[in-house]
């Protein structure tokens, strides 16, 4: 089982759509997209993404894809 990142459209569109793009390209991490996923303030604010289900957020796409990787790591999934 690998783990999940999902995405907002509106996120990529604002400029994650770099993170995506690496992940989307790792064949350990599952990658989706999403017309919403309902955290609306904060995507107008910061880049964010949810991995297995929890926020992680960042000022830039090359930050947000470091945490991401750290995220995973610090918290497998088994």
């Amino acid at each position: 089982m690998n783990p999940l990142v999902e995405f907002c459209i509106s996120n990529l569109a604002k400029g994650a759509q770099e993170t995506y793009d690496i992940l989307e390209n790792d064949p350990d991490i599952d990658v989706l997209e999403y017309g919403c996923l309902s955290y609306c303030s904060l995507c107008d604010q910061t880049f964010y993404a949810l991995v297995n289900g929890d926020i992680v957020e960042a000022d830039t796409p090359d930050e947000l894809t470091k945490k991401i990787y750290q995220y995973i790591e610090e918290n497998p999934l088994f």
